[in-house]
């Protein structure tokens, strides 16, 4: 299960809605073996596409040594469908290479960027392998 606060949930769906009609994308990070999703980093889509997205490789790099220098990884790591369900395509599949990261898919195809509801899943992939899991959304994380 995905437990994630409010205010990270809330900051995901704006950069979903945000950047629609492209896919918006980012990672959460937390501390190393924690499961705690508690550093929210909006990412530039480098594909600036509507059916794809690509982590520009330079800002994808300063991340991960960002993210070693202070004992992180990358808890949850999301990316929005503007135009399908929320639900990893085979593209999102091969992507996934994070074996502990919960990876959130945001779905803006019924509302766009306009006030409404989004369609928010989690899932779990590894080597391949797609599993949803329940999203938890708390006022905040207990320290």
């Amino acid at each position: 299960m995905l437990t994630i606060d409010q205010a990270t949930y809330d900051a995901i769906v704006a950069h979903a809605k945000r950047d629609h009609p492209d896919e918006a994308c980012g990672i959460v990070a937390g501390p190393e073996g924690s499961d705690r999703p508690e550093r929210f980093i909006e990412m530039v889509n480098a594909a600036g596409s509507p059916t794809f997205y690509e982590f520009d490789s330079t800002e994808l790099l300063e991340l991960y040594k960002q993210m070693w220098d202070r004992d992180e990884e990358p808890v949850i790591v999301y990316h929005s469908h503007t135009a399908t369900e929320a639900y990893p395509s085979r593209t999102d599949i091969g992507l996934a290479s994070e074996p502990n990261a919960h990876y959130v898919l945001v779905s803006t195809r019924e509302h766009g960027n306009n006030d409404g509801p989004v369609e928010f899943r989690s899932y779990r992939i590894v080597e391949g392998v797609v599993t949803e899991e329940e999203v938890a959304v708390v006022p905040g994380l207990a320290a």
